[in-house]
């Protein structure tokens, strides 16, 4: 187990980050792109200004891990550890990401890019979007019931498709929700 270290400036595609389980530690500034981060334990540690776009991290673990300003293109998390998932992003790129059938009760999105992510099937119960850009994410028999949309945009959700019950919406952006009523 590695506890409490930082690491700051590193190339991770040239020296892979070693599996093992890393606990309140910091990354700033690192690069994971496409790097192998399967079966690796992230707990209580924060990625700030990294690139991880491209990282494999099937069966990877992220409890209480927070994510900032980083670029993260193309992550697939359906396949990680979801025992005690709890993540939190703020000022990312996640656009192309999937989402799929996860259980993201509570996550909050801080002024993220969120174009053509997939959260097909995810439970975002009491998520918040916070100035995000949705543009063309996929919602599609998600729970969204009490998530907060009220400063996101560019956003398309099927009322029939989705479970909203509680949502919020801004009133300058309900077409989002009309779009898709023909």
């Amino acid at each position: 187990m590695v506890e409490d270290q930082r690491y700051s400036g590193i190339d991770f595609t040239k020296n892979p980050l070693d599996k093992d389980t890393y606990d309140h530690c910091s990354f700033i500034d690192c690069d994971f792109r496409s790097s192998d981060l399967t079966n690796i334990n992230f707990r209580e540690c924060r990625f700030e200004l990294s690139n991880l776009s491209l990282a494999r991290i099937e069966s990877t673990s992220f409890k209480d891990t927070g994510f900032s300003h980083s670029k993260m293109l193309g992550l697939d998390f359906s396949g990680i550890n979801s025992f005690l998932l709890s993540l939190s992003f703020a000022h990312c790129q996640l656009d192309l990401s999937s989402f799929r059938k996860l259980q993201l009760r509570g996550t909050v999105f801080n002024s993220c890019r969120l174009e053509e992510v997939d959260f097909t099937e995810t439970n975002l119960n009491a998520a918040s979007f916070v100035e995000c850009d949705l543009n063309r994410a996929i919602f599609a028999h998600t729970n969204l019931e009490r998530a907060d949309f009220s400063t996101a945009f560019n956003y398309s959700l099927d009322p029939e498709n989705n479970r909203l019950k509680k949502a919020i919406f801004s009133r300058m952006d309900l077409s989002g929700l009309l779009q898709n009523i023909k």
